[in-house]
């Protein structure tokens, strides 16, 4: 059952869930996933299609994956974050938990929300503003251990958790698939298109309406095969240690939406939050030498440290509101595989207990991924983006009955839905921002997911 449009969500699950919990042997995602192949998670005969899937591996801390769905919370409208905070504590509420269970193995919702509220064409069509998975098979695993949580209807959950417990045993990675090929690609904005885009923004610059506005372009291609995601997010994860590497499932369709992400949004762990910003970039050098000038170069460009200060400004500003006390660190160059970023990483202690999605709704957007003002930002988007941008640049993540969380900023990211994909990308445009130099580092933001599909 589909929810109406509105300030409302919609919860779909058993009457009464059960968890169980086991210790297993370590798995790649790869390994999860065969052993999902083998099971449809549903006690119905093998499918190789077991759906909706889900990964999660963060820089440090728990790699997560999971399959199936025992209940699902889905929502739309403005109120999509605090709706979903709703459903999600009564659906933690009502399972039957293992209070045994170690920390890391305890059930979690999974999912994401979409960028504005109310947006559904192009490749996000039917896809609501906010979803998130109870999973029926939980896989966590830490550098110590790695547990196997089941959820389910009681009757049989033992059986099923031993089941599982024995095909992770017997499990072998299966070699991986070979990468598809571009049949087709279709760009939603064109080089002179996008300095249109750039110019309009930067004369609203001018004016003193807009402060920052941050510009995406997406890709789409058609490929003569389906895209395997095993295969797929082993290649992020292996090529992009230092991202969260995702797969969330959008709707209960056929769609994967996957990326590999630098920016944290929030991080909340009872009164702790850690966070940062993530705001100005130049591609990485072919030499040790070029790359260190090239950072150099960014630590001291004018442009890219007003865009920088502009974002680390604002969170810190959003926090105080909400935290007891905000530290903010020493600036830095992040390098990753194909693109630096400055960074700076900001810490906060709560006055008090406050869930995770109270400041996902208090962060988002962030001015990396909107701007300033954020009301002017969003009307320049609406107003001159050239496509739906869905669930990216937006928060995805998990969050579990304490009210904990980890969320990431959705971009680096695309949706795929069998051999179709559509990549997203974007930069932040500011005073002093040239459309070509701009444009360039779009399309070096594109890598990422390309070179992970194989193209």
């Amino acid at each position: 059952m589909e929810p109406a449009r509105g300030e409302e969500a919609s919860t779909h699950a058993d009457p009464s869930l059960a968890v169980r919990t086991t210790d297993i042997e370590d798995l790649s995602i790869q390994g999860f996933f065969d052993v999902a192949r083998a099971d449809s998670v549903d006690a119905a005969p093998a499918d190789a299609s077991a759906r909706p899937r889900v990964v999660w591996r963060p820089p440090e801390g728990d790699f997560l994956a999971a399959i199936g769905a025992s209940a699902s919370c889905v929502a739309d409208g403005a109120g999509r974050f605090g709706s979903i905070r709703e459903e999600g504590s009564e659906l933690f509420a009502a399972l039957e938990t293992d209070p045994e269970a170690p920390r890391v193995a305890r059930p979690r919702l999974f999912g994401g929300f979409s960028f504005l509220p109310d947006t559904h064409s192009g490749p996000w069509k039917g896809v609501p503003d906010a979803r998130f998975v109870l999973p029926k098979v939980q896989f966590a695993s830490t550098e110590a251990e790695s547990w196997l949580t089941v959820i389910g209807d009681s009757e049989g959950i033992e059986a099923r958790l031993a089941d599982w417990r024995d095909r992770v045993a017997a499990v072998l990675d299966s070699p991986s698939r070979t990468a598809p090929s571009i049949e087709h690609a279709e760009r939603t904005t064109s080089r002179a298109r996008w300095h249109e885009q750039v110019e309009t923004a930067l004369s609203r610059i001018d004016s003193a309406a807009l402060r920052k506005v941050v510009l995406a372009q997406s890709l789409s291609v058609s490929l003569d095969d389906a895209v395997s995601m095993p295969r797929t997010l082993s290649q992020l994860a292996g090529s992009y240690p230092e991202c969260f590497c995702f797969s969330f499932p959008p709707d209960e369709g056929r769609r994967d939406f996957f990326g590999a992400t630098p920016e944290r949004l929030v991080s909340v762990r009872g009164e702790n939050v850690t966070t940062g910003a993530l705001a100005g970039s130049i591609e990485r050098g072919r030499t040790d030498a070029e790359d260190h000038r090239l950072a150099g170069a960014l630590a001291d460009s004018e442009k890219n440290d007003r865009e920088h200060a502009l974002v680390a400004e604002a969170i810190a500003d959003q926090l105080d509101s909400i935290a007891r006390s905000v530290t903010i660190g020493e600036r830095d160059v992040r390098k990753l595989a194909t693109v630096q970023h400055l960074y700076t990483p900001i810490e906060a202690e709560l006055a008090g207990n406050e869930h995770v999605l109270s400041l996902v709704e208090a962060l988002h957007p962030t001015p990396a991924v909107g701007g300033l003002p954020p009301d002017a930002a969003a009307e320049t988007l609406r107003a001159i983006e050239a496509f739906d941008r869905g669930w990216y640049a937006a928060p995805v993540g998990w969050f579990d009955a304490a009210g904990d969380g980890t969320f990431a900023v959705a971009i680096r990211s695309a949706v795929a839905d069998g051999r179709q994909a559509t990549l997203f990308a974007g930069n932040g445009i500011v005073a002093g921002s040239d459309p070509s130099e701009e444009w360039e580092e779009v399309q070096l933001k594109y890598r990422p997911i390309l070179d992970a599909l194989g193209l």
